[in-house]
Order: C-alpha cells, then sequence, then structure tokens
C-alpha cells in the first residue's frame, strides 16, 4: 500500500519554460521561448572560473557569500544606484535569483498574510507565497493609451493593499513587458506603503539590460523605500551564464538578517570557483556593465528591423532581453494554444503571456527572446515574416 500524498502545490505543473524548450528540443524548432543567451560567458571570465577550480576554490565559500564578491557587489550598487550598503551585513550571494526571491519570500510571509504581485508576474513567486502559508494578490499591469506600453495602475494597487498586506513583489525591470519604473513611480510607491506595514521585494534580474539611455530606478535608489526592500538580482542574465545560477539580495541589516536565516538552510552556501571567478572579471572589467545595454540593444534592434516585413503589430522593448509580439492581425486563438501550434508548424517557439497572470491576458501577445546569435534572430524573423 502507498502512502498518501496531499500535494502542498495541488494547482502547480511543470514551469512553463521547461514545457515550451522540451517542445522546441521534440520538435527542433528554434527556441525563442526561455530565457537564456545562445553565447558564451566572456573567455575572460570562463578563464577566472577555471584557474580557481584549479587553484584550490573547491570548498565552501562563507554563507553570505566570498568577501570579494559582496565588495564588487557594494561597488556596483554605489556606482548606479547611489547606495552605501554594508559588505557584511547588507549583502547575500544566492544559488540564483530565483532562490534569493523563495528564501526572501519565506523568511517574512506568515500564515495568512497577503502578498500583491503585478501580471504578469514570473511563475516562482506564487508557489514560495502558498508555502510560505501566504495568499496571493494580483494586480495586472495596464496598457498605455498607444496600445503597446505596460505601466504599474498605482490607485489599483493602492486599492488592494490592505493591512493583511505582508509583502508587495516587484519586478522591473520587467519581464516579460520590458515596461520599466521612473523615479516618480518610484516616489508613488512611496507614498502609497508610507502608512502601511507591508515589506517590498524587489526583482531587479534585467538590471543592466535597459535601453534608448534610460536609467533603471532601483528601489535602492529611494531612501524611504529601502528601509523596506529586499533587492534581488542575477549575474546569470548579467553575463551570459544563466546556468551558473548565481544572484545576490541586498537589504538593510534587519531584514539581511532574517533573509539569512532561511538561506543558510535553503543552499547555505553557492559555488565558490564561480564567486571567485566573477569577483576577478568584473574587478579588472568594471566597464563590461556599460557595454552591456548597447550589446543587447543591437540584438533588439536587429529582432525588430527583421520582423518589419511580418503582420505582427510590436513596439521595441524598453529593457531586458525579450521582445513582445502582437499577433492580432494574424491569427484568432488564445497565446498558449498558439505558442504551442507555432512551434510546431513554423518552428519558432515562444511564451504565451497568459500563463503569467491571475486573469486572462488582454490582447494577443506572445514573448520572444532575443538574447541569440545574429544568424538565429535572422532564421526565426524569416519563418515569423511568413505568417
Amino acid at each position: 500500500m502507498n502512502p498518501s500524498l496531499d500535494s502542498k502545490l495541488p494547482n502547480v505543473s511543470t514551469s512553463i519554460f521547461a514545457v515550451m524548450t522540451q517542445l522546441a528540443n521534440t520538435t527542433g524548432a528554434i527556441n525563442l521561448a526561455q530565457g537564456f543567451p545562445s553565447f558564451e560567458p566572456p573567455p575572460a571570465l570562463t578563464q577566472r572560473v577555471y584557474h580557481h577550480l584549479t587553484h584550490g576554490g573547491n570548498q565552501y565559500a562563507p554563507m553570505p557569500g566570498v568577501p570579494a564578491l559582496r565588495q564588487i557587489i557594494a561597488d556596483k550598487t554605489r556606482t548606479f544606484q547611489h547606495r552605501e550598503v554594508d559588505v557584511e551585513t547588507e549583502i547575500t550571494v544566492c544559488s540564483g535569483a530565483t532562490e534569493g526571491l523563495f528564501s526572501a519570500i519565506q523568511a517574512v510571509v506568515h500564515a495568512g498574510d497577503e502578498v500583491i504581485v503585478v501580471d504578469p508576474a514570473y511563475d516562482s513567486y506564487e508557489p514560495a507565497v502558498s508555502l510560505a502559508g501566504g495568499v496571493t494578490r494580483h494586480v495586472p499591469l495596464q496598457l498605455a493609451d498607444n496600445g503597446h506600453d505596460f505601466t504599474v495602475n498605482w490607485q489599483r494597487l493602492q486599492d488592494t493593499l490592505t493591512s493583511a498586506t505582508r509583502l508587495i513583489i516587484l519586478n522591473f525591470p520587467h519581464n516579460p513587458t520590458g515596461a520599466i519604473l521612473s523615479a516618480a513611480d518610484l516616489d508613488t510607491l512611496a507614498a502609497i506603503v508610507r502608512a502601511s506595514d507591508c515589506l517590498l521585494l524587489s526583482d531587479e534580474v534585467y538590471e543592466h539590460i535597459i535601453f534608448d539611455g534610460q536609467e533603471h530606478m532601483s528601489l535602492l535608489r529611494h531612501d524611504e523605500l529601502w528601509e523596506r526592500s529586499l533587492v534581488v538580482s542575477s549575474f546569470g542574465k548579467t553575463l551570459h551564464a544563466t546556468g551558473w545560477k548565481l544572484g545576490y539580495c541586498i537589504a538593510p541589516d534587519r531584514l539581511s538578517a532574517e533573509f539569512r536565516k532561511v538561506h543558510q538552510f535553503t543552499t547555505f552556501s553557492v559555488s565558490t570557483p564561480m564567486q571567485l571567478g566573477v569577483a576577478d572579471f568584473l574587478n579588472k572589467h568594471p566597464d563590461y556593465y556599460d557595454q552591456l545595454p548597447a550589446f543587447y540593444e543591437h540584438k533588439r534592434d536587429l529582432f525588430c528591423q527583421l520582423l518589419g516585413a511580418s503582420r505582427f503589430r510590436l513596439k521595441p522593448a524598453h529593457s531586458t532581453f525579450f521582445q513582445i509580439l502582437d499577433y492580432g492581425e494574424i491569427a484568432d486563438a488564445d497565446d498558449i494554444s498558439l505558442a504551442r501550434h507555432w512551434t510546431h508548424e513554423i518552428g519558432v517557439a515562444s511564451i504565451p503571456l497568459s500563463v503569467f497572470c491571475e486573469q486572462p491576458f488582454t490582447g494577443s501577445r506572445l514573448r520572444f527572446c532575443f538574447a541569440k546569435d545574429d544568424a538565429t534572430l535572422e532564421q526565426a524573423a524569416a519563418k515569423l515574416c511568413q505568417l
């Protein structure tokens, strides 16, 4: 007799990213679905990792992260977000951003607490809230008058905030829409939460991939928001090394202390040679961050230019390495069915937006990853232009 099993996540199935990547692999389609680059990290970086693999860097790292990498994080936080953070007490290196997000949620959400997320929302948020015993409340982004840009509906977020709200989870630069926050948005958010007891969790993994000369407005920049924020980011996106699962969480010392209580039992410490290699590389190449926006802006512009002859409607993304395409003039079908169909029939895999929303997503849109070599983008665009 098999013991009974009462699932703690009965409504959770395999992530759409894994599903679409497997479908792309099975059909031989071009995978513009899952967000990973088709190119390697900088050779100078992998050389430093190899150095530490062969020169004694293979034992446990300190639980918060190796000091050299935490110093790199502190230095870039000062440079880009004008925030001084304590290397010892306010920075924790994580096993990827997803672990950082999970540990943050487990650290601060208690049974019955409400957590607000902004739809479309990354699919790891709500399961982590459910495992903590919390209840997720969804606030959808709203479309601007031009029909392409997405913005936060601050009034609806304020209306959703109650005395039971323990946490608001934000993700900007936003995956999948590419939306970004302005300084005025940070002021608005501060006014909304000022009288509340809620905390903020900010998913900023695309912090260095922002286009058209705009700046990333991190919650770290705002004195009032900083006091109640846990900010999570990722070296995987920045260094074209998503498989390394190397992220970090920055938070005031009192929040970091609670975060580390969970982190130490989730993963304890992160791969030592990876941390040391990244610290070496960024210490020697501090201008790397400055080059990244132009690198991905070229790929965004190329992909959009290649689709100029297609029937898709689009506006170039403001950030991330994803482009939203509106297929309303091509097909009258739901995005999940169409993403699967086009993977089979035309050989290009994408991600439907509706899977990241509590309510059916308004409009006909799919997400395509342009973090690919130019030849791959050309091949994919040629197939899409045939529709």
